[in-house]
């Protein structure tokens, strides 16, 4: 009985540090437009690092099928994209002030953020 109780409590730190935890390193494709793939429930880049006050174009491949995977909110720019599955979608943004702008599917279990400095 103590076994379960323990690996059930392990299980539990396993999901918390899984969806709010943990932080992928960010990628940098360059200035101007970055490709983010979407698989294995994470988008990959998660982090971006963007350059103040210019156009970025962000390109999503969908290779997960889950239907949580076929969407994209960027609620702070209010954009949403639906991505289709092995296709590229573009996403052109606005240029940004300074700040942090998070993206993520519906459903909030894929996340991101965009890093603007």
């Amino acid at each position: 009985m103590l076994l379960m109780n323990v690996m059930g409590l392990g299980l539990i730190g396993l999901i918390i540090w899984w969806f709010w935890l943990y932080k992928p390193a960010t990628t940098v494709v360059d200035n101007t437009s970055f490709i983010v793939t979407v698989d294995n429930g994470v988008y990959e880049p998660a982090y971006i690092k963007l350059t103040a006050h210019q156009p970025v174009t962000l390109c999503f491949i969908r290779k997960d099928a889950s239907p949580c995977a076929e969407m994209v909110l960027f609620p702070d720019l209010e954009i949403s994209e639906t991505l289709p599955l092995n296709k590229p979608a573009e996403i052109k943004l606005p240029p940004l002030k300074s700040g942090e702008y998070s993206f993520h599917c519906q459903m909030q279990m894929y996340r991101g953020v965009l890093i603007v400095v």
